[in-house]
Parts: C-alpha cells; sequence; structure tokens
C-alpha cells in the first residue's frame, strides 16, 4: 500500500489516526471472511481488535481466523471494546440501527451493501455520522477491479463518444438451501431479493459509470423460490445523458454462476466487461487508439467467486481516509445513490409505473 501525504482537513471528523487503526467486526457470516482477509493484507496499518456475533459458533469460528476479542452484542461491544471503527456485516435490514448506535458511540462505520432495505434507514444513517462527525463507508470493492477501472477512465476521456445503450446482466443461482439457511435470507425487512441482495454493486455502476439516472421501469417475479422477495428481476432506465440501458437479474440460472456483465455502447466505441463477476474484459474497441489500451489484457483475472478480489483494495482507501491521507471513495452519500435506485426499482415494480429519479428534490 502507498500512502500519500496529508491534506489538510478541519473537524473533528477528520482527525488523523497515527497509529495502527482498530477494527472491530460485527456479523461473523458469509462475508466476513472477506473482511478479514482483506484487513490482514494490510497489517502493517491496522488490527482488528474484536468480532460480534450472537450465534456462538460463528463466532467461535470468527475468533479462530482473527484471533480478535469475542463479543455476544453489540451494545457489549461498543461499552468494552476500543476500536476505531466498526465494520457491519449483519443482515442488510440491520445496518441502519446498528450504524446509528456505532455513531452515537463516535465510532466511524463501515457497512456492507446494502447500505439499508429502506430509503428512510439509509437517510438517518448519513445523517447520524454527520452528526456524531464520525465517517460512514459503504462496501464497494467492484469499484476497485482493474477491469472496471479501465473502464472507469475510459469513461471519463469521453473515449466511447456519446452513450447509446448499457446493458448489465447478473446471471447468478442462489439454491432454496442457501435461503433457508438462516431465517433473515429471502425476507422484505431483513434481506431484500435479487436487486437489493445480489445485485446491489451491479446497480451501483449504474450511477458510478454512466451518469445520473433521469428515470426507470421494472418488474420482479418470484419464479422458484419459497421467498417473500423477487428471484429474478428486469429494469429498462433511460439517463440524463440520454443513453438507455437495463438490467437483467436472475438467482435462478442453471446450474451454477454464468455471468455479471456490462456492456456500454457508444458513437466511438464498444467494451464488454464480463465472466462471472466483471472479472473479464470480453470486448473493448475504440475509434482512437490510447496508451490504456495495452493494459487491457493484464486487466481480466481469474475467479469463481462473484465477490472478486476488490475488498483489500476498498480497505487501502478507508485506512487513508483515517490516517488523514484521503477522502472517502465510497461514502454515505455514495450509498445513498445506489439506494435510491433500487428503492425505485422496488417502487416500479410494485406500481407497475415508471419512476422519475431524483426521487425527492
Amino acid at each position: 500500500m502507498q500512502f500519500h501525504s496529508a491534506s489538510p482537513m478541519d473537524g473533528a471528523i477528520n482527525r488523523r489516526i497515527d497509529r495502527k487503526i482498530r477494527f472491530a467486526l460485527v456479523g461473523c457470516g458469509r462475508i466476513s471472511r472477506n473482511h478479514f482477509a482483506a484487513l490482514n493484507q494490510h497489517q502493517q496499518y491496522c488490527d482488528l481488535v474484536g468480532v460480534c456475533d450472537i450465534d456462538s459458533q460463528a463466532l467461535e469460528a470468527a475468533v479462530g481466523i482473527t484471533g480478535a476479542q469475542p463479543y455476544k452484542s453489540l451494545g457489549t461491544m461498543l461499552s468494552k471494546c476500543d476500536a476505531d471503527a466498526y465494520i457491519l456485516t449483519t443482515p442488510s435490514g440491520l445496518h441502519s440501527g446498528q450504524a446509528i448506535a456505532v455513531a452515537a458511540a463516535g465510532k466511524h462505520v463501515v457497512t456492507e451493501k446494502p447500505m439499508a432495505t429502506r430509503w428512510e434507514d439509509g437517510k438517518r444513517m448519513v445523517a447520524a455520522c454527520d452528526e456524531a462527525r464520525v465517517r460512514l463507508f459503504v462496501v464497494k470493492q467492484n469499484r476497485r477491479n482493474a477491469t472496471l477501472r479501465l473502464l472507469k477512465k475510459a469513461l471519463e476521456e469521453h473515449r466511447f463518444g456519446r452513450l447509446h445503450m448499457v446493458n448489465v446482466n447478473v446471471f447468478w443461482t442462489r439454491p432454496q438451501e442457501y435461503y433457508d439457511s438462516a431465517k433473515w435470507r429471502g425476507t422484505w425487512e431483513y434481506d431484500g431479493g435479487a436487486f437489493m441482495n445480489q445485485a446491489s454493486h451491479y446497480v451501483d455502476l449504474l450511477e458510478w459509470l454512466v451518469g445520473p439516472v433521469e428515470s426507470l421501469h421494472a418488474y420482479t417475479a418470484t419464479l422458484e423460490r419459497n421467498i417473500e422477495v423477487e428471484d429474478t428481476g428486469v429494469m429498462s432506465l433511460r439517463w440524463r445523458n440520454g443513453a438507455l440501458g437495463s438490467v437483467n437479474v436472475t438467482m435462478l440460472t442453471y446450474p451454477k454462476n454464468l455471468e455479471g456483465s456490462i456492456t456500454i455502447l457508444g458513437e466511438k466505441g464498444t467494451v464488454r466487461i464480463g465472466g462471472v463477476a466483471l472479472n473479464e474484459v470480453q470486448h473493448w474497441e475504440f475509434e482512437e487508439q490510447n496508451e490504456q489500451d495495452e493494459k487491457v489484457r493484464e486487466a481480466s483475472y481469474q475467479t469463481t467467486s462473484v465477490y472478486g478480489f476488490g475488498h483489500a483494495q476498498y480497505y487501502e482507501n478507508v485506512i487513508q481516509v483515517l490516517r488523514g491521507e484521503a477522502e472517502p471513495e465510497t461514502d454515505g452519500r455514495e450509498g445513498l445513490k445506489t439506494l435510491e435506485v433500487l428503492i425505485a426499482t422496488y417502487l416500479s415494480a410494485r406500481d407497475g409505473k415508471r419512476v422519475a429519479l431524483p426521487m425527492e428534490y
């Protein structure tokens, strides 16, 4: 990791931490191991000092991996664990209340996606962290993929010319056993469906790469799984820059995860980033050549994991910010952009109508 010289910043929110940063993690389930591995790669700059879960087996396993101090409740952890930042890898519906409690204790918050399952909850999280003068980070590790960094740069350099069409596909599978593994999975209150949960990082790309969405129309369906939420959905979009596009999501792909992709068609360029999780540059063609084109082949990587390898790179930015050396790439307000599109998707599917953005003025 290469750190930059500190930039001048004011206020309690920007207090520099000149020692190792102390992290604590709440929720020792499926995704927590990606965070453990990422923090381990930055052990020169940080320590994981506490882990928390109400499931004793999950907690014991986390302690075995990390050696961190175990806690059985967030309240106990906040009163006894001297961490600088708390990582929330709990069910999505719990993020808001936990983030507000962490902020009230004067600690920084790092929350997994989606930051919340309700629009008002997301806004409350941002307000609470603003009031407490602490940082709110929302995990969006896909933004750190080498493939997407190249695509982002091409868009920023206007190599596509006018954007015409954008298509996103998330063709994965989640068997019934996945949803049955925990009571909160597949519920509206704690989880959200294929759009809110599994495709959240892909929905994030719509604004981060292409720009503000002008309006959308969505359909969702529960075709196979015995769950409250959707296992399949489609969305049509119009961006403010005039581009049209679609998002196609299903958790019913047979027999395994097939594709996580984005295709951008422009006046002067065509790019498709595919693979199982945006890990392969499958087509890269522009009217004018650029030195960035030489990096395309080396940007692709092999993976069977839909999570990719971006968590370690994501924490590089978090650590830099807490050391006073950078600004956050994905703060609470960035998280709200994605959440707004997700909430608009569900409102459209529920009411059978087009939804214009922003939802509030």
